[in-house]
């Protein structure tokens, strides 16, 4: 088993840190939840936190308000530290005081090393701010893509193969017959998409909600 640390940055709990709890770890309104949230929007049995073979993951468990992870609604989600969770009016962030000190110093690191290769930095500006502790949305994978799942049977590997194969065909299409206009000097520009484009990908993002869907439910 896991420890885990939460440290609650907003809420009638504001300023309380879980740290080191043993997964399992369950989130909601009742008293019998690990940690316990007062509010009234956060449902008796909110959410779960378990490990998986090192990977920490929340799962909400059907509640009447949803889970959020750096403002974006999800069903099950792979924690990474930093990750800010919304619960009801409860902003908490996963991960102890030295862990987020930790990712601190990795990101302006990261930070200096772009800066000192030459490339633009300023979409980096302030990502500790923004990503680790407000309230507005931001990434939902700042770590990058997520892993690829391993140790897959034949067919759940063909599955998942022909998932993101539709995906990518389906956007290359769209791109295919996307149009560049205002073109600046630098041949920079923006994308113009039919409306027949701009309705696939619409089709497209519903057809992966409904996947999402299926995959999540409990």
């Amino acid at each position: 088993m896991a420890q885990v640390s939460f440290q609650i940055l907003d809420g009638l709990e504001r300023g309380v840190v879980f740290a080191e709890l043993q997964t399992p770890v369950s989130i909601g309104r009742e008293d019998d939840n690990d940690i316990r949230l007062n509010d009234e929007r956060v449902s008796r049995f909110h959410a779960k936190v378990q490990d998986d073979d090192g990977h920490i993951i929340l799962t909400d468990l059907q509640s009447t308000n949803g889970t959020r992870v750096n403002g974006h609604p999800v069903q099950v989600h792979v924690l990474h530290v930093g990750d800010q969770l919304q619960i009801g009016r409860c902003i908490l962030v996963f991960g102890s005081r030295e862990q987020l000190a930790e990712k601190i110093d990795q990101l302006a690191d990261k930070r200096r090393g772009l800066g000192e290769s030459g490339t633009v930095v300023s979409d980096l500006e302030g990502v500790v701010e923004n990503e680790l502790f407000s309230e507005t949305p931001g990434e939902l994978f700042p770590e990058g893509p997520p892993e690829t799942p391993g140790d897959l049977s034949p067919l759940q590997t063909a599955q998942v193969s022909d998932l993101v194969a539709y995906v990518h065909s389906n956007l290359t299409n769209v791109l295919f017959v996307a149009e560049s206009f205002d073109r600046d000097h630098e041949g920079q520009g923006d994308l113009r998409l039919p409306r027949e484009a701009w309705m696939r990908m619409q089709q497209l993002q519903m057809h992966l909600a409904e996947t999402l869907k299926k995959v999540t439910d409990p």
